[in-house]
């Protein structure tokens, strides 16, 4: 049997055997880790933030997954070890000067060269491509290349001076063992976090109760302290209230006081004064007027007649 035109087909035409699998370029798959954010796939912009197994985000993109954890995402798996913002460190890098970025091909006919680095070591001058392994320290930031850390060893950052320990330095964009590693160390830190604040919650609140104790003085203390107190504050209250005056007495007894104008009155009235200074008293019989000299029932004064 042909086909049309007498072709003849082979065998490897006919037959079809299983897919081979498909392999990933190392190259583009190098370009996608050092270039594009793990969570938005947007080239990476500064600030740029690293977690903990050593991926690389945009600090943008880490916030609003914070901010909105919704399950439709499904690039949310890659930050689903990010809890809060402390779980990722914001990196100090230092810029490469031979790059040139989006500069020159403002055309769109110029080729990019996607294996130059934006960024480099600072202490050996190697470029951040994947081609050469980095990591960074997480209690500063600073980004090194491995082999600056391995010639020149030191326990204080190369270029801010800071301390870090061999827990701090963490390798970016690592192979599956050093992801395993770092998984595992994060794992123990965050364990020990919280051992350590719920031990520091019960002795935070034994030091309380002991200032309560020794503040408070306790219910028989106040017992028996309560009838000295006040027997103390009552003789003390007789002996520095100041006597009142007769007058003040006066006005607030009340009925008290009519007898003392009574007895001025009939003092005045029996005194052995004259009659000229008995007159300007109104008790004296002259400032007594008659039925005529009243007041009258139009004006009511008592001086028109």
């Amino acid at each position: 049997m042909g086909c049309d035109g007498g072709t003849i087909p082979k065998r490897h035409e006919l037959v079809k055997g299983p897919k081979k699998v498909e392999k990933v370029d190392k190259d583009a798959e190098l370009v996608a880790q050092w270039n594009y954010c793990t969570l938005s796939q947007e080239i990476l912009r500064r600030p740029i933030v690293a977690c903990e197994l050593g991926r690389l985000y945009n600090k943008d993109a880490i916030i609003e997954f914070l901010l909105d954890k919704s399950s439709e995402k499904a690039l949310g798996k890659a930050a689903s070890h990010i809890k809060s913002i402390k779980n990722v460190t914001e990196l100090r890098l230092s810029d490469n000067p031979a790059w040139e970025g989006d500069k020159g091909n403002t055309k769109g006919d110029r080729h990019d060269d996607l294996q130059r680095a934006r960024f480099i070591c600072p202490v050996v001058g190697l470029e951040m491509n994947g081609r050469h392994r980095f990591c960074f320290l997480r209690c500063c930031g600073c980004v090194f290349s491995e082999r600056a850390l391995k010639e020149i060893k030191a326990e204080v950052c190369h270029t801010c001076g800071a301390a870090f320990q061999e827990d701090d330095v963490i390798v970016l964009n690592g192979t599956k063992e050093d992801v395993e590693t770092l998984k595992r160390r994060m794992e123990g830190r965050r364990l020990r976090a919280k051992l350590g604040k719920k031990t520091k919650k019960p002795k935070v609140a034994e030091s309380l109760s002991k200032l309560d104790v020794s503040e408070a003085p306790g219910p028989s203390k106040m017992k028996t302290a309560k009838p000295e107190e006040t027997s103390l504050d009552s003789q003390e209250k007789k002996t520095t209230l100041p006597p009142r005056s007769a007058a003040a007495q006066g006005s607030s007894s009340g009925k008290a006081g009519k007898p003392l104008c009574g007895a001025m009155k009939r003092s005045i009235a029996d005194s052995g004064e004259s009659e000229a200074y008995k007159s300007l008293f109104t008790t004296h019989s002259s400032a007594k007027r008659s039925k005529e000299e009243s007041a009258h029932w139009v004006t009511h004064t008592s001086y028109c007649f």
